[in-house]
């Protein structure tokens, strides 16, 4: 593979894995970390005899989404060729056939997501009586994705002798509580925390109408240093309508989400990687585990609504300590999200004015234009306004200008005797029609 020196988290991790610790590592992508637990785990395994008849499987590594189960299988078998051991690879979206057949003849590591992982583990396919090592890769996608519940149930399924590796590039309380749980004194590694993002990427944003993103998308693309870029859209509708609107301009691109086939997805990053395809628009979980060598933009077509996505993103174009730049797209309603990823990377991101869609938006966003336009997955997802939601006491909810606030009737003076006639509440009501009652005449 080239490599001359360790990474980091490298450095830090293969001594420990080696020696048979449990490991909490927080890392982002792109420092190296698929090596830092798959290079030790192949040295002791290689140091072991090779199992005659079927093989057990030795360790499991579970990932968030397809895109990275292929990736860190496929960097297994780089590492491992000549070791003469086997990896399979099983995810969703595909005929299971090939991977019960896999599992049949037996494997060393098996490189899984949870739901295809539970459904041949149902059919009584995968059998970890003799599992070794225990890697849960990206645990805090894992948790933005709700695949929490099936992880446990996947470790519920573990022998409890083991050796077991966390990697996540935040700490939310819920993996940490997973953590405790699930890991025996284990060595904290840390290396490149969330917030401090890849140093060596250039961040700027552009403030812009909703309406005119698109328009300012295929001029920032017709940019020549544009060589490969990766534009990310918050939704799957959103990512296909930005490549027709691309279409129109003349501007080739393609899309991968969850809504397309894995054969479509697999040509899409082939093109892009091969140069066929310059312009990759993708939503945040199809993204997930790309590794892509030369990524020299990362646009962000929308803001994300969790401000450590940004982080993700944006590394996409820094893979192993090299450069890049990102662009951000900002329009009124995205305000609190740009200031949530500034808290988040302790920055201001470098505002570009000198575009022909600029927008000028208010230095200071009040809290009640985020209450008015609803929660932001809501609207993202619907593509419509959302309405406020019902609440007294709200703070983030302005009065409503309409009508002067207090009651909408004058209180009526207290009556000494409610009539039927009258409500029972004590103020005028609306006269009754007294109610017929036909009753059985007895002759």
């Amino acid at each position: 593979e080239g490599y001359e020196e360790p990474t980091p988290i490298q450095r830090e991790c293969i001594p420990h894995v080696l020696a048979g610790r449990d490991v909490l590592g927080c890392a982002q992508t792109g420092t190296g970390k698929t090596a830092a637990f798959a290079l030790p785990m192949l040295q002791s395994f290689a140091s072991k005899p090779i199992a005659r008849g079927k093989r057990p499987i030795r360790a499991l590594v579970l990932t968030p989404t397809r895109e990275l189960a292929a990736q860190v299988a496929e960097s297994f078998e780089t590492y491992g060729r000549g070791l003469g051991l086997r990896v399979a690879c099983i995810f969703g979206g595909v005929g299971q056939n090939p991977q019960v057949l896999a599992l049949q003849r037996g494997v060393d590591v098996l490189v899984a997501t949870p739901g295809r992982l539970l459904d041949l583990s149902s059919q009584g396919q995968v059998d970890f009586r003799q599992l070794e090592v225990f890697v849960l890769d990206e645990a805090d996608r894992m948790l933005d994705m709700g695949f929490l519940p099936d992880v446990r149930r996947v470790i519920a399924s573990l022998p409890r002798k083991r050796q077991t590796l966390l990697f996540s590039a935040t700490m939310p309380k819920d993996i940490r509580e997973l953590a405790d749980r699930i890991l025996i004194d284990p060595v904290h590694v840390a290396v490149t925390p969330i917030a401090s993002t890849a140093e060596k990427i250039d961040q700027f944003v552009f403030f812009v109408s909703k309406g005119n993103k698109r328009a300012l998308l295929g001029h920032v693309l017709r940019r020549p240093e544009m060589d490969r870029v990766l534009v990310f859209t918050r939704t799957k509708h959103g990512a296909n309508r930005v490549v027709k609107e691309l279409a129109r301009d003349e501007i080739p691109a393609l899309a991968i989400h969850g809504n397309k086939s894995q054969s479509a997805r697999e040509r899409a990053l082939a093109q892009f990687k091969n140069g066929e395809t310059r312009v990759l628009v993708a939503t945040d979980i199809a993204a997930r585990g790309l590794d892509v060598e030369g990524i020299s933009h990362v646009v962000n077509f929308d803001l994300p609504e969790v401000a450590e996505s940004y982080v993700h993103r944006i590394g996409r174009t820094a893979r192993a300590g090299a450069g890049g730049t990102a662009y951000s797209f900002c329009d009124a309603d995205e305000q609190p999200l740009l200031r949530a990823i500034e808290k988040l990377i302790r920055m201001k991101v470098t505002v570009v004015s000198d575009h022909p869609h600029a927008e000028r938006f208010s230095a200071v966003v009040e809290p009640a234009s985020q209450a008015q336009r609803g929660s932001p997955r809501g609207r993202n997802v619907r593509e419509q306004p959302a309405q406020p939601k019902r609440g007294a006491g709200r703070r983030d909810i302005k009065p409503d200008r309409r009508a002067p606030a207090g009651p909408r009737t004058p209180a009526a003076p207290p009556a000494p005797a409610v009539p039927a006639a009258q409500g029972a509440d004590g103020e005028a009501a609306a006269p009754r029609r007294r109610r017929r009652v036909f009753r059985p005449v007895r002759r």
